[in-house]
């Protein structure tokens, strides 16, 4: 992040960090890379379920200087004068748009009180862990699926995928079974590691419903051939 940042910067060009599988998953420091602007979400490693609020970094340096692409009326100077002209309001408040989601916000904060008693380094250590015992259980266990995210976790985040010709109807199959993960077209199986929540002992279970569904073809039934919008 801090070398791709310094080589962009050297062309005059500002950065944008996608962030929605990386905070809350691994240690990011977007002060210390002296990144311009990021982005993420926080549904996803941040625990605050579907519909949870996104979230965007704005590198000081720039906060009086940049300019939303959506000029909301609660990114202004003066959101309730109603003003005829719009003036943005300082830093980084000028990037708000419109009502914040209030039960959306209240379920992120409930979901951001664990942080306080864990450090980054250790949620790390620990997803990689389990990635790395997840990764070992099914591939012992089912051969026919081919790992598709690296096998180094340094280069890894928290979530791993394999391929499978049929990956659409073993995921809906391994749902039905209280395993839950989702496809990605043409045959990706993804699954996601969230170790302020799951232990060892998830994961062996996790795998053991992945080997039942694999070795027992219980995959291959019309019914999970029905493609649905979501996984």
């Amino acid at each position: 992040m801090v070398s791709l940042t310094r080589k962009a910067h050297e062309k005059g060009i500002l950065t944008i960090w996608d962030l929605a599988h990386s905070a809350g998953a691994l240690p990011v420091d977007v002060s210390a890379a002296d990144a311009d602007f990021a982005v993420g979400c926080t549904y996803k490693y941040l625990n605050s379920g579907p519909g949870g609020p996104a979230f965007m970094y704005l590198a000081p340096r720039l906060a009086n200087q940049a300019r939303p692409a959506l000029a909301g009326w609660l990114g202004h100077e003066q959101p309730f004068a109603f003003d005829p002209e719009y003036r943005p309001a300082e830093g980084v408040q000028r990037m708000r748009i419109g009502t914040p989601p209030i039960i959306q916000l209240a379920a992120l904060e409930a979901s951001l009180d664990i942080w306080d008693m864990v450090e980054m380094k250790d949620v790390r250590r620990k997803s990689v862990e389990l990635s790395d015992l997840f990764i070992r259980l099914v591939e012992a266990g089912c051969p026919e699926l081919k790992l598709a995210s690296p096998r180094d976790s340094g280069q890894r985040g928290s979530q791993v995928s394999f391929q499978f010709e049929y990956g659409y109807a073993a995921m809906q199959a391994l749902i039905e079974r209280g395993l839950t993960g989702d496809f990605r077209a043409p045959d990706i199986m993804r699954f996601g590691f969230t170790p302020l929540y799951i232990d060892a002992g998830d994961v062996t279970k996790a795998a053991s419903i992945i080997e039942e569904v694999m070795v027992n073809r219980l995959w291959d039934n019309a019914k999970y051939f029905a493609q649905s919008t979501v996984t």
